[in-house]
C-alpha cells in the first residue's frame, strides 16, 4: 500500500519521490476553547496534542507534515487560543506543512503568513504529490484527484460501536478503506471517468471531536460524495485489525 497507517495511532506514512510523508486529519486545535464557550467544562490538550504529533514525526522520520484539513477547530477567523496552540505547535516542527484547507479552516491563511515557517495551503479541492491525492471531503474533490492511486481524507471522523453478547457496547475510531466509485462522480463531473483509485479515510487526529457513526442505522455521511463514491469499503481498528465491510460491522 502506498499508504501505510502507523499502528495504534490516527496517522499514516507514504514515500514519495523520496520524500517520506506523515498524514494527519481533523487536528482541530483549540476545540476546547470553543466547547468551553458553549458551557462545556475540559482542560485543554493543547500540550499533549502538540507532544503526540512531534513524536510521531521523529518516530516516522517524516520529511513533511500533510494535514488534511481543520488544523483548527473554530469556523471563521482563529481565535487566539488557536493562534497561540498553532504558533507553540509550528515552532516546535522542523519539516514543511502542506494543509488541504478545510471547513474549519476558512480564513487561516493571514494568521499563517505570519509564522516563519514552509507552509503551504492548498484549495479545499484537495492536491496531489505524485500518485497521491490529498482532500479534506467536505466538497468534491478537484477532477485530477480521481487519477491518482490513492485518495486519503478527513472530514468524517469515522466511528464504530461495539457490543458484546451481554449487552455491552464501547466507541472505538476506525479506518475506513475502499475503491472510488468513479460512477459516483460521473454526473457532478459530466464526463467519463475511468481508472482504479483508493480511497482512505481517516480517523481524527483530536481525541475531542466527535464522529459519524458508519455502522448505526440512519446514519448520514457529511461528504457530498459519500457513500455512493465508495465501494468495497472495509473497517480497520487502529491495530489493524480488520472489522470487515463498513454496512455489516
Amino acid at each position: 500500500m502506498l499508504v501505510e497507517p502507523v499502528p495504534n495511532e490516527r496517522a499514516a506514512t507514504a514515500t514519495v519521490d523520496g520524500e517520506r510523508l506523515l498524514i494527519v486529519a481533523d487536528y482541530h486545535a483549540g476545540i476546547e476553547t470553543v466547547l468551553q464557550s458553549n458551557g462545556v467544562e475540559i482542560r485543554s490538550q493543547a500540550d499533549s496534542r502538540r507532544e503526540r504529533l512531534l513524536g510521531l514525526l521523529a518516530e516516522t522520520g517524516t520529511d513533511r507534515l500533510v494535514v488534511l484539513g481543520d488544523l483548527v477547530h473554530a469556523i471563521g477567523a482563529p481565535w487566539e487560543s488557536e493562534r497561540e496552540e498553532l504558533r507553540e505547535l509550528f515552532d516546535a516542527l522542523s519539516v514543511p506543512v502542506t494543509l488541504v484547507k478545510g471547513n474549519h479552516d476558512g480564513e487561516i491563511e493571514a494568521f499563517l503568513d505570519e509564522l516563519d515557517h514552509d507552509i503551504t495551503v492548498t484549495s479545499s479541492g484537495g492536491t496531489r504529490i505524485g500518485p497521491i491525492g490529498f482532500v479534506h471531503g467536505q466538497t468534491w474533490p478537484a477532477v485530477d484527484l480521481l487519477e491518482a492511486e490513492v485518495i486519503c481524507m478527513g472530514h468524517e471522523h469515522p466511528v464504530v460501536r461495539l457490543e458484546d453478547s451481554v449487552g455491552g457496547s464501547r466507541i472505538e475510531r476506525v479506518w475506513l478503506r475502499g475503491e472510488i466509485a468513479l460512477s459516483g462522480f460521473q454526473e457532478q463531473y459530466d464526463r467519463q471517468l475511468t481508472g482504479e483509485c483508493a480511497l482512505v479515510v481517516f480517523p481524527s487526529f483530536n481525541d475531542r471531536s466527535g464522529g459519524t457513526w458508519i455502522n448505526v442505522e440512519g446514519r448520514e455521511f457529511l461528504s457530498p460524495f459519500l457513500p455512493q463514491g465508495l465501494t468495497n469499503g472495509r473497517v480497520y481498528l487502529l491495530d489493524g485489525t480488520r472489522l470487515g465491510a463498513y454496512e455489516t460491522v
